[in-house]
């Protein structure tokens, strides 16, 4: 199951993405932590220390993840000829979670207990030449070119705020979870979160967070409606793990946090994988982003890389 995190900034996602991740691994499900927002702090939030986490990041290696990804497939001839929406096809290679294969060996580094991939910071050689967006086209492609199993999750620390719809990075989600804060600000980002995701059918679950009584629980109510799934209150444990103290591990964390943790976790193995809505998704934005640009960009009419033969999920790893 693939998992994304959205919110305002501020409003808590990197926390709960870590926190979520953590929970699973300490199950002992295979699990996957992507770091996908701007300000890439996902591997302190899982406990990284100071020193480097010493994995590539996905967004400066974009060019070769095509080129081992488009495989044998006789669409997509070169790397030049691949953006970050190509669907697989017939030939392309194709992932399982985790994997032994060139890309996860890597591009991975664990923390703790939990295996974790970076996009990259945006950093000054970006500057008035690329939008952040580019260096999440490595995680687009490894989603596009994943076929995870039940049981098994990826979690996402999304870009903050409705920025996360500047791509059709958002379609590659079996569940968003969309981290509020009990403000007026916080619950304007779900607005317009849950407009954009109608028009896909995309489904999103809200967290309410640094919730400190009922009248916050109340005002999340009223604007959230049923869209709002559970709610954690202030934690000294977070706060404590945010400060570098030792908290004594999650089995400390609030009961009541912990709970919603478990929440989470229901609902996404409630959620059944659809993956013909994953595949139409991932052909309707290529479709899109060809005619936009990527046909004269590259000189290729790439409406033909779509292999109207291929039948995404298991079956296509044989």
């Amino acid at each position: 199951m693939r998992i994304a995190f959205v919110g305002k900034g501020g409003s808590g996602k990197t926390t709960l993405s870590a926190l979520f991740t953590r929970h699973l691994a300490r199950s002992g499900a295979p699990v996957l932590a992507i770091d996908g927002d701007i300000n890439q702090h996902l591997a302190e939030a899982l406990g990284q220390d100071d020193g480097p986490l010493g994995a590539p990041p996905l967004g400066a290696h974009v060019g070769e993840i095509k080129d081992f990804l488009r495989g044998t497939n006789p669409r997509v001839p070169s790397a030049a000829a691949m953006i970050k929406t190509t669907p697989p096809g017939r030939g392309s290679r194709l992932l399982t979670l985790l994997g032994d294969d060139e890309l996860h060996t890597r591009h991975v580094r664990r923390v703790g207990d939990v295996p974790l991939m970076v996009t990259g910071e945006f950093d000054e050689s970006d500057l008035g030449v690329s939008c952040y967006h580019s260096k999440l086209g490595g995680v687009e492609l490894y989603l596009n070119h994943l076929v995870d199993g039940p049981g098994e999750y990826v979690v996402v620390d999304m870009t903050a705020g409705a920025d996360a719809f500047a791509s059709g990075l958002f379609t590659r989600f079996d569940m968003t979870f969309l981290v509020a804060e009990p403000t007026r600000k916080g619950v304007s980002v779900y607005r317009q979160y849950r407009d954009h995701a109608r028009e896909f059918g995309i489904r999103i679950a809200v967290i309410g967070n640094k919730v400190t009584g009922e009248d916050d629980l109340l005002f999340l109510k009223e604007h959230v409606g049923d869209d709002l799934l559970t709610h954690l209150v202030h934690s000294p444990w977070v706060r404590s793990a945010e400060q570098g103290r030792d908290q004594g591990g999650l089995d400390t964390l609030e009961p009541h946090n912990a709970h919603a943790l478990n929440v989470l976790r229901e609902a996404v193995d409630a959620r059944p994988r659809d993956w013909a809505t994953h595949h139409r998704h991932a052909v309707e934005f290529h479709l899109r982003n060809a005619r936009a640009w990527a046909d004269e960009a590259t000189g290729l009419d790439l409406a033909a890389q779509v292999d109207p033969d291929f039948v995404p999920g298991p079956a296509a790893l044989a």
